[in-house]
Formats: structure tokens, sequence, C-alpha cells
């Protein structure tokens, strides 16, 4: 049976109205070696300890509640309804300018105009990060970027928002293939939106990695989104004859630094403020701006 000991030499560390809670706790300081009773105190049990061990004995309690308690599970992930219409969106765009650049319209040689040089060969004509990425040598060039970068697309869109979602995209992928330009090597180009695809798989592995914050998941779950996107770039972005690795690589690591920073509480403050629909149709002028300044300086 618990009793009180003398209040002039031992002092109150922990207090419950469960006996079995203070019995543990008294378990514990048991294996280290301090002195401890159990008693009673203001109508509840108590471990009590010498006044020269109390700050020892707290410490060593507090240590023991860290070890011991339940894993925090992750806040509920919340995803934004109609994702599928800014991602039908990016089918026409890349479907209008693939039958432009196909047709010549305006009698002008798209290729040409939009394909991504070198910074040294392209100076003064920075339209080329984003019309770049508009750009497709075949129809399989074409459907596989409509296929990855719908899928990837449609994540993004459900994660962060559909106009937040597509703007951060152009934006990671105009990023990537400013960084390509500066280490291609002279008398090369690249046209294609897999820039902007593997930005879009970078961008949602850093945010989705980034929103599980340290203390709510174990380590591997935590990891898991990046790990599995730096898998997937290896996996996808890294054979085949004609791929442009360092485009897929330039876009993937483009778009985790644009994914970090959305995660980033005072973006999402700001983000937060701006319609959808303003986000998409803003993603979309950048697109129509830049083919708009290369068309008129091509003419």
């Amino acid at each position: 049976m618990p009793h009180a000991p003398s209040p002039s030499t031992y002092r109150v560390i922990y207090r419950s109205r469960d006996y079995a809670a203070c019995e543990q706790r008294a378990l514990v300081l048991r294996a280290v070696g301090i002195e401890h009773v159990l008693g009673v105190a203001e109508g509840a049990y108590a471990v009590l300890v010498p006044d020269d061990r109390a700050h020892e004995a707290i410490e060593q309690l507090r240590r023991y509640e860290e070890e011991n308690a339940p894993p925090r599970t992750a806040p509920p992930l919340v995803l934004y309804g109609s994702a599928w219409v800014s991602t039908a969106v990016y089918a026409l765009v890349l479907v209008l300018i693939a039958y432009c650049a196909g047709e010549a319209l305006g009698t002008r040689n798209w290729f040409e105009l939009g394909a991504l040089l070198p910074a040294s060969e392209a100076r003064g004509e920075s339209w080329r990060i984003v019309t770049a990425l508009t750009l497709h040598a075949d129809i399989g060039h074409l459907l596989g970027n409509l296929a990855f970068g719908g899928l990837f697309g449609y994540f993004a869109a459900q994660l962060v928002g559909p106009g937040t979602a597509w703007l951060s995209i152009v934006i990671a992928g105009a990023l990537g293939n400013w960084v390509n330009s500066l280490l291609m090597l002279q008398g090369r180009s690249t046209i294609g939106a897999s820039t902007a695809v593997f930005a879009t798989l970078g961008l949602v592995a850093a945010y989705a990695w980034r929103q599980h914050s340290p203390g709510t998941l174990r380590w591997a779950h935590r990891w898991a989104p990046l790990v599995a996107g730096i898998a997937l770039l290896a996996f996808t972005g890294a054979g085949g004859e004609r791929t442009d690795v360092l485009a897929h690589l330039t876009g993937f690591v483009s778009g985790a630094v644009v994914g970090l920073a959305n995660a980033l509480p005072r973006t999402r403050a700001v983000l937060k403020r701006i319609p959808q629909l303003g986000s998409g149709l803003l993603a979309l002028m950048l697109v129509v701006a830049a083919w708009a300044w290369a068309l008129q300086v091509g003419a």
C-alpha cells in the first residue's frame, strides 16, 4: 500500500489516479538506481523521490515516456478534385502544338525556333526553355510524354491543386531546361516534354516527402515517396538510345526543388490565396507568351 513520507525530504515527480501507472514509473527509477517511494498526494497516487535526485528522476521518466509513446499517425491526405480537367488541358496543348509544328503553321520552322540550344548559342532567346517542352520528334515521343506526363500531372494536381501543380510544372520544367542548356555540349539541341514530365515526378516525390514531418512517421515511410521517385527516374528516365538523361535528371532535380518550396508553410499560405483557375491560366499564358515571342522574332 502507498504511504506518505515526509514532504520536507521528498518531492512528487509523477501523479496519477492509476496506481499501475505509478508502479510502472517506480520500476523505471528502480532500474537506474534512483531512490523512490509510492505515496498519496492531493487525492491521487504519486511517485516521490528525494529532493536532490528529483531532476535526474524527471529526466529518466521523460526518456521513458518518449520511448514508449505510441507513434503518431500522419494527418489525412486531402486531395483536390477536378485534376482530370487540368490534365486534359495539358494533353490538348501538346497535341495542338504538335499539329502546328508538323504543319509548319505560319510557314515557320517551329522546331528550329523552339528547340533548346546550349546557353552559349541561344543568347537572347530565353523562350526556348519553355517552347522546347512542347515539341516532339515523332508520334511515339509525343504519346510517351502524354501518357507519363498526364499520369504524373494528375497526381500532382490532386496533391497541390490543379492550377498550382501545372504552374509549378511549367516553372520547374523551364528551370530544368535552363540548367540543361548550361551543361549541353556545343552543337546539340533537344526537344520534348520529358524534362517537365520528370520535373513533375520530382515535384510529387519531394512534396509528399516534405509533408511527412519527422515526428509523424517512421523513417522508412517518410522517405518512401522520395526513394520511389528516384527509383522511377532510374527505371524510366535513363535508358534508350534517344533518351536525354541529362534533361531527365535536371528536370527531376528542378521539380524536387519546386516541390520542396511548395511544401513550405509560407508558400502554401501564399498559394492558397491564389485561385486554382488563376494559377492554371498563368501557366498556360507562360507557354503562349513563349511561343508568341519565338514566332515574332522568327518572322
